[in-house]
């Protein structure tokens, strides 16, 4: 297949274009700048230069190619406008795409964001609605899925659309600046790593490897209109995290009392984020993808001491 991907040069990206390429498809980037045209190329794919504002140069690159993997964001507009602005941008970039594939059942594969849905009582599944319910979610979660419904739409009008949701935590060897990272950097800079109350709150993530199997699976094989799990660990309680964190940097794991962690001290902005539970199910995307992740798990990885290096 002649595959058109934004966000290839990325953290997911970066491992996406050579999956697709080690599958035989022909891969075709987006590059705004030169150097991440010399990223593109050195990844082994084509380039096509543009950027996400030009809305009919995405519909051409779009009608030009037998699929599109989605993985980009206007990161320019989070300063000014934060994610309700890149979700404002994304939706029009989503139908854009609809008009350049509509009738053609081509597939578009654009990465999304799992969320609990609300308090289910269970890990969240691939059948789950997209928007949640409750006003628990607001902000980064609820925006982000007015783009994720949009696409899931696009299955109405022919084309071969789905979403895969990935974790807050996506691991790697080249991971520099997500949330593991930064998780690792407040403990370095607080002098122990900290954890929500008691900790058992539960967080699912994935090595960056096993996601951009996903994409592929999704791409050459996915139904229209789904959801798919990208979720190596389904719930690791946020304890375990902090104290495999603490253990690597030869720092004590402290729990952060809940009544302390809505004003600014250890995670800051992070408070909201660290103290939700996002239990997952991969189990649809398993049986119908056929996919197994085969990267080690987040704990693994942390023991495996790339993300610390000496020094």
């Amino acid at each position: 297949m002649r595959v058109f991907v934004t966000g290839g040069t990325g953290h997911s990206g970066s491992y996406i274009v050579p999956e697709l390429i080690g599958a035989g498809h022909e891969v075709t980037g987006l590059a705004r700048s030169d150097p991440a045209a010399a990223v593109l190329s050195a990844l082994g794919a084509k380039v096509r230069r543009g950027d996400l504002r030009d809305l009919d140069g995405l519909k051409e690159a779009a009608a030009d190619s037998d699929g599109v993997i989605h993985v980009a964001h206007r990161q320019d507009l989070l300063p000014s406008g934060g994610i309700k602005a890149v979700a404002a941008a994304e939706v029009p970039i989503m139908l854009a795409y609809g008009e350049a594939l509509a009738g053609t059942g081509k597939p578009l594969v654009v990465a999304g964001s799992i969320g609990s849905p609300g308090k289910l009582g269970r890990p969240v599944t691939e059948d789950d609605p997209a928007l949640p319910v409750g006003d628990e979610h607001k902000g980064t979660l609820r925006a982000r899925n007015v783009v994720e419904t949009t696409v899931i739409g696009l299955a109405e009008r022919g084309v071969r659309s789905s979403v895969v949701r990935l974790p807050t935590i996506a691991h790697s060897m080249t991971d520099r600046a997500g949330f593991l990272s930064m998780l690792i950097a407040l403990a370095k800079e607080r002098g122990f790593a900290g954890y929500p109350g008691d900790g058992a709150n539960l967080w699912n993530a994935v090595h960056v490897r096993d996601a951009a199997s996903v994409f592929r699976l999704a791409l050459e094989k996915g139904p229209a209109g789904k959801y798919w799990h990208a979720i190596g660990d389904g719930g690791i309680p946020f304890r375990e995290i902090a104290e495999a964190i603490g253990s690597r940097l030869s720092l004590p794991a402290v729990s952060i009392p809940m009544d302390e962690l809505m004003v600014p001290g250890y995670f800051g902005f992070l408070a909201n984020i660290v103290t939700q539970s996002y239990p997952a199910s991969n189990l649809i995307t398993r049986r119908t993808l056929g996919w197994e992740p085969t990267q080690p798990s987040l704990l693994a990885d942390l023991d495996n001491g790339h993300y610390f290096p000496a020094g």
